[in-house]
């Protein structure tokens, strides 16, 4: 559950996706000409419904999406529809709580929502088989939420941590205060969060009322995207969702939009680095600009362009230009980065002659044409991931009120240069402009002990067996072993390469994705720490063949997406296959690393290392090293502006050829290419690569127990206190033991409310927003840890929560429903784990550096069907060492 602000001025544009157009059948449903996979519906009762048939796994996507959001709140209360989202995890009528958490813990747990201004979605995804019981859940809590006002008070407590949570994001505060002045006197001046007085304020008859008025069919729009059959689909819709009544619609609010007043907006942050922007108002994607304004972002964030170019030429850390859409008006938002103590004042004034050097002279051709090209293959990219796909469809239907994803292609195929001036001269306009300059402040001391103060008990309980309803059984007692859909062809090339190929026709696309095995803490020279983040900054400055615009040109003309370095990738249309596998080699294989770019991005990494060294983050992540390793330990190097500065060509050099080996390196190529091609065209590019000298070492060494301590690192910015509770483990990842500790980490979390973490953290105390466990194993050390956020005061009680969880695993065997749910939710993952490309390329990866057969999640399954409740409280007495947790705090002290 969230509030969707993270996609604006650091996000990525409108999500898009390439279809052809609606026309209406005989049936009195509409389908989509030339794509009978795709049908569209209106039942009577108001609740359109969108079905797009998509093969890449046995899995399906719903998203429900209510067109209400911040948007439609009533006065003095903006998080009502934020809240109202909330209250829909607490249980409808017929539908508890309880039952929710454990039906969707059967399904595999991908179960969430998010509120935004102008809508509020609900998405899960689940083996394909079981979307009639996902179509049951969402249509229980379509007609009601639960009527009990203790489960508000009960809630309130979460949500509050998770504004708690924004507010000690300077980002967020920036981001809202934006709003407040560029969409003053509008609906839009504030997010969909809400505030902590007005929850205070709000009760569990508002949020039904709310829930009444808005959450009614003919307000909704269901999205279905998966391996389903259309027609099928819609009959279980139907016969689901029929019943449920419409009801007339309240008036929506107005939208009058003052001129915006210009002013510089300074703020503190806990960035390592620092941050400046040139915000503008933009069309909205209702407006008939919306289109050359995307393009117009597209041009201004080139690569090639003249505001990427503050990047190269030393004079900026970062710097791209994003468009964040709402219907009615967007934000176009120019940022640049710049190094703690750095001119910011100059940066700013180079940003705005930039942009106004863009209005004198006009944007470039040849770069509209490339960001078209970009925005084509980029919805093409869409198809390759279930839940990307449903999310696409969400955003073009619900959000923007196309008919399709098509109609945004459609728009942009039309944007000629003269459109996108014209746009750039109305829009990019410094009278209505707000400036921002975001100045990272190091961090306070970190204070150190060896125990934790709060000694609070808090008595657990294990999970009870729910009761629930009849149509959701039968999935919920499903227990089969999932079948791989994939069969990958692999191989090995003569020089070393590990080579995957999976053809897969959902997409015209092929995408690789490669990884060097490497361990830069281990592999670089004493005294030359950060030598592999220098390599990393030249790897864009072009190839030996290609300097870096006729690089960054060559990959526009294919409309490709491609970066280099130790984790390498490319995606792009499969008929440019052969030309992007060409120019990723180029750039991997034969890299320019020249040293005129050295000279420029070293002083920029030094004193980028000079902030990242004092800011809050690091300091955290240090201070949980130090207190698990010892300080001999390998992972305890550090990179300082000394060890920068001391860095030179030649060890830049030296440290690419040592790393970057063929013998070290798995490739995936998955898409529309058959293992042939693929195999010819890797071997053609990637083939001459020859590997020379012992292979270097990448295992750090096993690591020993740690001693319990606290570290406590001042945060200014934060309202809120971020804990991390790690230890060190013996355990590597070829020990029995681990499939144990797994099954027993997915009884404690991984289920929302049917685990114990999130129901004793969450839904019983509302002492946190979230909490993650997990443990880190590799083939040689193991870390455990678990991570919350809670009020200062809270962070002890939140703690004896967590070790009394632990130790109730410990010392007592699991109950029969936990095993069975946990299992149930590893068993489930397996089909949603190849819901996507990217997930797929990943795992292998993953398990190809670890040595894992590429079907271990499979073999996995059957060893966790085997083991007991007595199995997994064995493995955690054996490992687990509650007392020895080290407790890092980031934030204001604990009290």
């Amino acid at each position: 559950m969230k509030v969707d602000w993270k996609n604006t001025w650091l996000g990525l544009g409108v999500a898009i996706l390439l279809s052809v157009g609606a026309v209406r059948s005989a049936t009195g449903a509409e389908t989509i000409s030339g794509a009978p996979e795709v049908l569209r519906a209106t039942l009577p009762n108001g609740l359109r419904v969108v079905i797009v048939r998509n093969t890449l796994a046995p899995v399906v996507t719903t998203m429900v999406n209510y067109r209400v959001g911040s948007d439609e709140t009533p006065p003095g209360f903006p998080g009502t529809a934020h809240a109202t989202e909330h209250m829909m995890f607490r249980g409808s009528p017929g539908l508890s709580a309880d039952q929710l958490a454990a039906i969707t813990a059967s399904l595999g747990g991908d179960f969430n929502a998010d509120t935004q201004q102008a809508v509020t979605q609900y998405f899960l995804t689940a083996p394909a088989d079981d979307l009639p019981v996902a179509l049951r859940l969402e249509a229980t809590r379509m007609r009601g939420l639960a009527p009990d006002e203790k489960l508000w008070d009960k809630e309130r407590g979460a949500i509050e941590q998770e504004v708690a949570q924004d507010l000690s994001n300077p980002e967020y505060v920036f981001y809202k205060d934006l709003l407040a002045a560029m969409f003053k006197g509008s609906p839009y001046a504030h997010d969909a969060l809400g505030t902590r007085p007005s929850f205070d304020q709000t009760t569990d008859a508002m949020l039904r009322k709310f829930h009444n008025a808005w959450y009614v069919p003919n307000n909704a729009i269901l999205i279905i995207v998966g391996d389903v059959t259309p027609a099928r689909a819609l009959a279980r819709v139907k016969k689901i969702f029929g019943g449920v009544p419409s009801r007339r619609l309240p008036a929506r609010p107005e939208f009058q939009f003052q001129p915006v007043q210009p002013k510089t907006m300074k703020m503190d942050t806990d960035l390592p680095y620092g941050l400046t922007a040139i915000v503008f108002r933009f069309p909205g994607s209702d407006d008939p600009d919306f289109a050359a304004a995307q393009i117009l972002s597209d041009v201004l964030s080139s690569q090639r362009g003249k505001l990427y170019g503050l990047v190269p030429a030393g004079k900026a850390l970062f710097a791209e230009f994003a468009y964040d859409t709402l219907p009615k008006a967007g934000l176009g938002y120019a940022i640049a980065g710049f190094p703690a103590g750095g001119d910011s004042t100059n940066l700013l004034e180079q940003v705005r002659q930039i942009l106004a050097a863009e209005l004198t002279n006009g944007v470039l051709g040849d770069l509209v044409e490339a960001a078209k090209r970009r925005e084509i293959t980029g919805a093409e990219l869409q198809k390759n991931s279930v839940s990307g796909l449903a999310a696409a469809w969400s955003q073009a239907v619900a959000v923007e009120g196309r008919q399709s994803p098509d109609d945004d292609i459609a728009l942009l195929r039309r944007v000629t240069v003269a459109d996108v001036n014209r746009v750039a001269r109305k829009y990019l306009d410094f009278n209505q402009a707000i400036s921002a300059i975001l100045t990272p402040q190091p961090s306070g001391k970190a204070i150190s002990s060896k125990s934790f103060g709060g000694q609070e008990s808090f008595a657990t309980t294990p999970s009870a067996r729910v009761k629930l309803p009849a149509w959701a059984r039968p999935a919920a007692e499903q227990t089969a072993i999932p079948a791989l859909t994939l069969n990958p062809f692999v191989t090995n090339l003569p020089n070393g390469i590990r080579l995957i190929v999976q053809p897969e026709t959902i997409s015209d696309t092929v995408s690789i994705y490669g990884r060097v095995k490497s361990n830069p803490k281990l592999e670089a020279a004493k005294g030359k720490d950060g030598v592999d983040q220098a390599l990393d900054e030249l790897f864009s400055y072009g190839t030996k063949s290609l300097d870096r615009l006729a690089f960054q040109k060559a990959l526009d003309d294919i409309g490709a997406s491609e970066s280099a370095g130790a984790d390498f990738s490319l995606q792009v249309l499969s008929d440019e296959f052969d030309r992007g596998a060409q120019l990723l080699a180029d750039n991997e294989l034969s890299p320019a690393l020249p040293e005129k770019d050295f000279d420029i991005i070293q002083p920029q990494l030094a004193a980028a290392v000079a902030g990242e060294i004092q800011s809050p983050d690091h300091l955290a992540n240090r201070a949980l090293e130090a207190a698990l390793f010892p300080t001999n330990d390998p992972v305890q190097r550090e990179t300082t502006p000394a060890t920068v500065k001391s860095l030179t060509i030649r060890d830049v050099r030296d440290y690419y050829q040592k790393v970057f080996r063929p013998d070290m390196t798995t490739l995936v190529v998955i898409g529309k290419v058959t293992p042939a091609r693929a195999v010819a065209v890797i071997e053609k590019y990637f083939g001459d690569w020859k590997a020379e000298g012992e292979k270097p070492d990448t295992l750090f060494p096993p690591a020993s127990e740690n001693p319990p301590a606290t570290t406590q690192v001042p945060d200014t910015s934060r309202v809120q206190d971020k804990v991390t509770l790690a230890e060190t483990l013996r355990l590597t990842r070829t020990n029995a033991d681990y499939y144990a500790l797994q099954l027993g980490n997915h009884v404690l979390g991984g289920a929302f409310y049917a685990t114990r973490l999130y129901r004793d953290l969450r839904e019983k105390s509302g002492l946190v927003y979230y909490v993650d466990s997990q443990f880190q194993v590799g083939l040689t050390r193991g870390v455990y840890q678990v991570s919350y956020a809670c009020d200062p005061p809270n962070v002890s009680k939140a703690r004896a929560i967590i070790v009394g969880d632990l130790q109730a695993v410990r010392t007592k065997p699991v109950t029969p429903h936990e095993l069975r749910q946990a299992q149930m939710l590893l068993l489930r993952e397996i089909p949603l784990s190849e819901s996507s490309v990217n997930y797929i390329a990943q795992g292998w990866l993953a398990r190809s550096i670890l040595g894992l057969p590429l079907d271990e999640p499979v073999r996995a399954a059957r060893i966790y069907m085997k083991l007991t409740a007595q199995d997994v409280q064995a493995a955690f007495a054996k490992w687990l060492r509650p007392g020895d947790l080290v407790e890092v705090t980031q934030g204001p002290a604990p009290r």
